[in-house]
Order: C-alpha cells, then sequence, then structure tokens
C-alpha cells in the first residue's frame, strides 16, 4: 500500500488546523461533530446533491464518481445524497482536502492527501485525547462518524499516542485552544 512520506502528513495536519483556526476566528465555528456543509458554506463552496438533477444528469454526475467530486471553476462540490450522512460529510471535507490543499488535477497522491485530510479533519487524534474517549463506539457517536471511520480514526488515536501524543504540537495546541479544549 502506498504512502505520503512523513512531513506530507505534518504539512496536511497544519492546513487543517489553519482551517479550524480560520473558521474559529471569522465564524466561531468550534464544535464537534465537524460539518462539512458549514465548512463548504463558511468557505463560500457550493454544496449540490445529485438528486437536484433529472435522471439522466444523475447518471453522469455517478458516473463522474459515485460519492462526488469538486469542480474549481465552478467552485461547487457535487455529491451523491444517496449516501449515509458520515459518508457525505466525508466525501464533502475530502473535496474541500482537495480545495485547500490547492490539488489542480486528480492523482492518486492528491486522493491520498485529500482522504488523510478529511479522516483527521473529522476526528483529529488530540481532540479525541482531550474528550477523554475510549473507544470507536463512542468516538463514533460523538464525531458522527460511521463505525468504519470510528475504527480507523481509534486506531490512528492509538498509534498518536504510542508514538508520543502526549507531547502536543504548535498546530494541536492550536485545535484544543480553536475547540475551547484546555491544553
Amino acid at each position: 500500500m502506498m504512502r505520503l512520506v512523513n512531513f506530507r502528513y505534518e504539512e496536511i495536519k497544519k492546513a487543517v488546523a489553519r482551517l479550524f483556526q480560520t473558521l474559529f476566528q471569522e465564524h466561531g465555528v468550534n464544535c464537534v461533530p465537524i460539518s462539512g456543509f458549514e465548512i463548504a458554506c463558511r468557505l463560500g463552496i457550493k454544496v449540490r446533491p445529485y438528486s437536484a438533477y433529472p435522471i439522466m444528469e444523475r447518471c453522469l454526475l455517478i458516473k463522474m464518481s459515485e460519492e462526488g467530486f469538486f469542480i474549481r471553476s465552478e467552485n461547487v462540490i457535487y455529491y451523491n445524497d444517496l449516501r449515509p450522512y458520515p459518508r457525505i460529510n466525508f466525501t464533502i471535507l475530502h473535496e474541500i482536502g482537495h480545495y485547500v490543499l490547492g490539488h489542480l488535477e486528480e492523482s492518486s497522491v492528491a486522493k491520498m492527501e485529500a482522504d488523510f485530510f478529511a479522516a483527521y479533519a473529522l476526528a483529529p487524534p488530540v481532540l479525541i485525547h482531550k474528550l477523554g474517549i475510549t473507544n470507536y463506539q463512542e468516538l463514533s457517536t460523538v464525531f458522527g462518524l460511521s463505525i468504519e471511520a470510528a475504527n480507523n480514526a481509534y486506531n490512528r488515536y492509538t498509534k498518536w499516542l504510542r508514538y508520543g501524543g502526549r507531547f502536543y504540537t504548535d498546530y494541536e495546541i492550536s485545535l484544543c485552544k480553536n475547540f475551547g479544549i484546555a491544553v
């Protein structure tokens, strides 16, 4: 399985923290669960469900992507609203990741980066830790994640703890402050 280089993961985490800092300072956004819809709205990105289009156009949209996609020139995220809400929310944050990270074309690396952006934005390990979450079921409830996404997030969290998570980085401190959590 292909991985990003470690410094790129750190850059993406910092990009998420900067985004949340801007959202908090400019709009007071500072609670979990994270809403991709709200973030898109605050960034001025339109969000359109596939069901808003006639059946033939909807079929074309699904052919383009079963989940969703972002068209930068239109500043619009299109998404499949037949998916469960946690999946839709992830998809929207994935597309916001493409926007924030400045991706201009599709690639496997861009997809991995946007996936990581969305996963990290939905459940940053430092927030999981500071909220005292002890299992993936609780994480699913608090952060509004599917069981599968919560299990993945909890696994990332336990790795974060194992490799020094209690020694917070500047961006983790910023995330805590933006979410009103004492460090």
